[in-house]
C-alpha cells in the first residue's frame, strides 16, 4: 500500500492482477433492475442463446462499475482519500459473458500534482478468462488527497 508521496514512483508500473471473480446472472439482473436496462442480451438466457453472443452478457456499464472495487484493490493509497475524477478513454473490446471469470489489471501512467493532492492516470483492464480480448479498457483518472 503506497503512501501519497510514493505515487510518482509508481509511474510505468503494472499492478495486479486481482483474483478471478465470476460474472453471475444474478448480478446482471440486479444491475438491469437498477438501470432499467432489461435488454434480452443481458437478462433472458434462453433468448440470448440465439444472439451473436451465444448467451447473456454483462452490461458494458456494469463492467465499468467493476473498475471501482478493482481499482481499490490494486491501488489503495495509505493516509489519503481517493476519488474518481473521470476517464479519458473507455472501450469495450469484447463482451463479458455471464458465467465467465474476470479479473483486473492496471498500468500506472502519468502522476501529477493537482491543487491539494495528486492525480494518477491508470489504464484499467478487465480481462476475461479464456478470451483473447478484454471486456473493458479504460484510462481512469484518480485523485488522492491527504
Amino acid at each position: 500500500m503506497p503512501a501519497l508521496a510514493e505515487l510518482p514512483g509508481l509511474a510505468g508500473q503494472r499492478l495486479g492482477p486481482t483474483a478471478w471473480r465470476e460474472m453471475t446472472q444474478e448480478r446482471v439482473n440486479a444491475f438491469a433492475d437498477v438501470t432499467e436496462d432489461h435488454n434480452y442480451i443481458h437478462v433472458d438466457p434462453e433468448r440470448a442463446k440465439d444472439s451473436p453472443f451465444g448467451g447473456t452478457i454483462a452490461h458494458g456499464y456494469l463492467s465499468v462499475a467493476l473498475l471501482a472495487p478493482i481499482s481499490q484493490e490494486l491501488l489503495d493509497v495509505s493516509g489519503a482519500t481517493g476519488v474518481n475524477y473521470g476517464m479519458d478513454r473507455l472501450r469495450f473490446p469484447a463482451p463479458l459473458p455471464v458465467g465467465a471469470s474476470f479479473r483486473g489489471v492496471a498500468e500506472v501512467g502519468e502522476v501529477s500534482e493537482v491543487r491539494g493532492g495528486v492525480q494518477v492516470k491508470v489504464t484499467m483492464t478487465v480481462e476475461v478468462r479464456d478470451q483473447d480480448k478484454p471486456a473493458v479498457v479504460a484510462d481512469c483518472l484518480f485523485r488522492y488527497y491527504a
